[in-house]
């Protein structure tokens, strides 16, 4: 291909959205370690004072925090542990107070922390994904992703030396850091964007997955997973003649049938209305993904087991993997800080390659 052509793929298309692909990266590397920043802001919350027999049925649970925050709508989801020590914590959302992560005492009902961390991830998460513009904004990102992945590709190819030799190899995978600053920038361009490049491609192909919804449906039917949620409408209705059977003791079942995993998440938003329990047991529980999850959904008045269809069961573990993949949570601390450098040098890319551009166009006047 014309490398006239090539340079001006690379060069025009990147300048035009270049604060925009900067927005968007600088955005997402915030997010990289939210649920470790939200751990570090629940503090000593994370952990009860006194482990005790028994614990709180979750309902009740609910109740204590409809009855302190009334203003509050919906209490999405609860996260509890393997782990005694630790304290269970509701997501929970109100017009007024935005989402807030509440954490509980499950033993004595105590509210140990109402902490509003997760909304300040949420705003910058919609911002990251629409720009808060709805699906105008999700349109406009989705544009800048695309341009971005063709940036990659065409930086990709000026990168490729035309000969292997030593000057040319030290020239494209070293940065001269004693030399000038128009020579300094145009090496961390070039060099640093060669070695993040797999990673920045991988962030770029799972958020255009994450954000363009018919791009992802076909990827997920491709892949033979069902998207409609049929199956849920053959799920059991809720029976208010009924007792339920115990969700705690359904949660430490689990536990017991998958001893390597030490997270639970339980889906609340339903639990007065619903005839069944839906759990995700995993190693780590985050905002937006699990780590190694298992999907159960159980009879929520017999506690038995309701065999998720084949089809649906792989389209809950290929959009946890894209989430896994784009938040950096596949391979535990290395995956995240890959992912977080990842992030920082895709948000300087934008801003070397700015410089490159007014350098030459100065030089050109000149």
């Amino acid at each position: 291909m014309n490398k006239k052509l090539i340079s001006w793929l690379h060069l025009y298309p990147g300048l035009i959205s270049s604060l925009l692909v900067f927005f968007v990266c600088i955005t997402g590397t915030i997010i990289v370690y939210s649920d470790e920043i939200m751990d570090l802001s629940a503090g000593k919350a994370c952990y009860v004072s006194e482990i005790k027999e028994e614990r709180l049925p979750v309902d009740r649970l609910i109740n204590i925090i409809k009855k302190e925050y009334p203003q509050r709508k919906a209490v999405s989801y609860m996260v509890a542990y393997k782990d005694p020590k630790r304290s269970v914590r509701f997501n929970t959302y109100g017009k007024e107070d935005g989402l807030r992560m509440v954490y509980m005492d499950p033993y004595t009902g105590k509210i140990l922390k109402d902490d509003g961390t997760i909304y300040f991830f949420y705003i910058t998460a919609h911002l990251h994904n629409s720009l808060l513009l709805g699906k105008t904004g999700q349109w406009i990102i989705d544009i800048a992703t695309i341009i971005l992945i063709l940036e990659l590709i065409t930086g990709l190819i000026l990168w490729w030396p035309k000969r292997w030799n030593r000057s040319s190899r030290n020239s494209s995978f070293k940065i001269k850091w004693k030399s000038n600053a128009k020579r300094l920038n145009y090496d961390l361009h070039k060099v640093l964007g060669f070695y993040a490049l797999g990673v920045i491609l991988l962030l770029s192909i799972t958020g255009l997955l994450i954000a363009f919804n018919p791009l992802s449906a076909l990827v997920l039917k491709s892949a033979g997973a069902d998207t409609s949620h049929q199956w849920e409408k053959q799920l059991p209705g809720f029976q208010p003649d009924k007792q339920a059977y115990d969700l705690n003791r359904l949660i430490k079942n689990t536990f017991d049938r998958y001893p390597q995993k030490s997270e639970v998440q339980v889906a609340t938003y339903k639990l007065d209305s619903s005839g069944y329990y839906s759990l995700r047991v995993a190693d780590r529980i985050g905002l937006k993904s699990a780590q190694r999850p298992v999907f159960k959904v159980y009879n929520r008045f017999s506690g038995e087991e309701i065999e998720i269809p084949e089809p649906a069961l792989k389209h809950e573990k290929i959009e946890n993997t894209i989430w896994v993949l784009h938040m950096g949570n596949w391979m535990g601390p290395v995956g995240k800080f890959v992912t977080f450098l990842g992030g920082l040098i895709a948000s300087s890319l934008s801003l070397t390659g700015f410089y490159i551009w007014w350098g030459r166009r100065k030089k050109g006047k000149g």
